[in-house]
């Protein structure tokens, strides 16, 4: 297929350089102590450009908010993966918003004046390290006795469930390499089964007399 401007622009329409592209390198501190309203979305998806020009204008309303962040992430850019897999994304466009630790489902319209309406409702500061002062209970305490640890500590307790997390990646890998073998034996035996099936049978040889018949019959009518 030829490569022309017009297919380039048709790939990067539901995408939009004034909107915060967001990847893992800077998931963490784009989003660090905002509420935000995050579009998940692939390229080649129709609705994703139908919406791409009401995201870009609710993201320049936005721009300069030190509260709010409207942003997106390419899920078909393998690098975000694990952004788009840890929030539950399995269709596109997929909006979430809320506390960017712990994202919410957007069901609403996807024309600028619901998107506009949602967000000046929504977003707005949530309980987090940012905001300790909207946080009571539970959430408070176990904030504050984090707040009492040192950071050595802190980023250790990170590694310790990166490396289960790691871990049960390989396992799982491993896990599924097998069933791949246990399919794909199961495919060939199953596949000489049915030529055993068809040899015995003479199935070939039968086809081709009946085959031959056809032709006698077309040519006793002539």
């Amino acid at each position: 297929m030829k490569f022309t401007v017009a297919t380039f622009l048709t790939l990067i329409s539901a995408a939009s350089a004034s909107v915060t592209s967001l990847t893992p390198d800077n998931f963490d501190s784009a989003t660090a102590g905002k509420s935000v309203f995050i579009k998940f979305f692939a390229p080649w998806c129709g609705h994703c450009k139908a919406m791409a020009g009401d995201w870009e204008k609710l993201a320049m309303d936005y721009q300069s908010s030190t509260e709010a962040l409207i942003a997106e992430v390419d899920c078909t850019n393998d690098v975000n993966q694990s952004i788009c897999t840890e929030n539950g994304v399995q269709g596109f466009p997929t909006l979430k918003y809320g506390n960017p630790a712990a994202l919410e489902d957007y069901e609403g319209g996807r024309d600028y004046e619901s998107l506009k309406s949602f967000a000046q409702d929504n977003l707005k500061p949530t309980c987090s390290p940012f905001h300790l002062d909207l946080c009571q209970g539970e959430e408070k305490e176990k904030i504050e006795s984090f707040f009492a640890m040192s950071e050595a500590d802190l980023k250790a307790k990170i590694e310790a469930v990166d490396e289960i997390v790691k871990k049960s990646e390989e396992e799982f890998e491993k896990e599924v390499e097998k069933l791949q073998d246990m399919y794909m034996k199961m495919m060939e035996e199953h596949e000489n089964k049915l030529q055993e099936e068809k040899n015995n049978a003479n199935y070939k040889l039968i086809k081709a007399v009946v085959a031959f018949k056809k032709t006698q019959e077309s040519d006793g009518e002539l």
